[in-house]
């Protein structure tokens, strides 16, 4: 726009000439027309409009300026601005941009995060430095930054604990590193949401061998316990068992055994009326009892 309004300036000034030379009123009115175009386009290339939700960083003759915040700014018609969105964006790490991560175990895994992002105003000129242009803020800074934290994490952590126990953990962790990255260079890290975490097929078989291991190790525990309360009972029953014996056999004496069997031939004896009882030691002698004398 500023060569423009030179060119139209000059063409003005020589229209005049012209026009005064040949005394043309034509000429001159079109010298003023030139005249006021080209001033008109020298002072739009001397504003700078910075729409909503943006930031503007002025550079002239290699000479970074003050960031431009939204609204109307006047500047020099040899200054160039770059604007950045100041919106938040996301950056999806999914799909063919998903994450391949390796556990502590050495187990193939593959993340998928969003990181949700945006530019900090006062810190556009730093920005400006490091990446040169909005596009660039992502390819250049949180892209490859987001993806190097993300497999440093998942290093740390075994392959169950990456994609099971502690997902919330490593979620966390991502997402504080990542802010403390990002958040000195002028970008301000709002969200990062770990969304899923896929094992490779070579480390789903793992998986499945190993809760079949287990699985066959619990069988394996539950009939031990089994076995081993089985064992329980049959010990504690043929103790008590014992125990029993012991006390009966403690308490039959041989007196009161032939006590027992005399009773036990009186009864035998009332169906009969002379019966003998051979009871007592082996050197004793029979006892007759007479089932007559009642």
């Amino acid at each position: 726009m500023f060569v423009i309004a030179i060119l139209l300036v000059i063409t003005a000034v020589v229209l005049y000439f012209v026009g005064r030379s040949q005394d043309s009123t034509g000429w001159k009115l079109g010298a003023a027309g030139a005249l006021v175009t080209g001033l008109f386009s020298l002072i739009v290339s001397m504003v700078y409009v910075v729409s909503a939700y943006e930031v503007g960083v002025p550079v002239a003759f290699g000479k970074v300026g003050t960031p431009m915040t939204s609204g109307m700014h006047v500047k020099s018609p040899f200054t160039d601005v770059t604007t950045f969105s100041t919106r938040p964006v996301d950056l999806n790490l999914s799909d063919k941009d998903v994450v391949e991560v390796r556990s502590s175990q050495g187990g193939v895994m593959y993340a998928e995060v969003t990181v949700k992002w945006a530019v900090v105003p006062t810190k556009a000129v730093e920005l400006y430095k490091l990446a040169g242009s909005a596009d660039a803020i992502q390819q250049r800074l949180v892209y490859p930054d987001s993806r190097e934290i993300v497999r440093n994490v998942f290093a740390r952590y075994s392959s169950e604990q990456g994609y099971a126990s502690d997902r919330e953990k490593i979620n966390a962790e991502i997402g504080t590193l990542i802010k403390d990255r990002l958040a000195p260079r002028g970008i301000d890290v709002t969200t990062v949401n770990l969304r899923n975490v896929k094992p490779s097929d070579a480390l789903q078989d793992q998986i499945d061998r190993k809760i079949q291991q287990q699985q066959a190790t619990e069988r394996a525990l539950e009939a031990a316990r089994t076995a081993t309360a089985e064992a329980d009972r049959r010990r504690i029953e043929a103790e008590g068992i014992a125990r029993a014996n012991k006390i009966l056999n403690d308490s039959l004496t041989d007196k009161v055994l032939a006590n027992q069997c005399i009773d036990a031939y009186k009864e035998a004896a009332s169906k009969n009326p002379v019966y003998a009882v051979p009871c007592g030691s082996g050197g004793s002698s029979p006892v007759i009892v007479d089932g007559t004398k009642r």
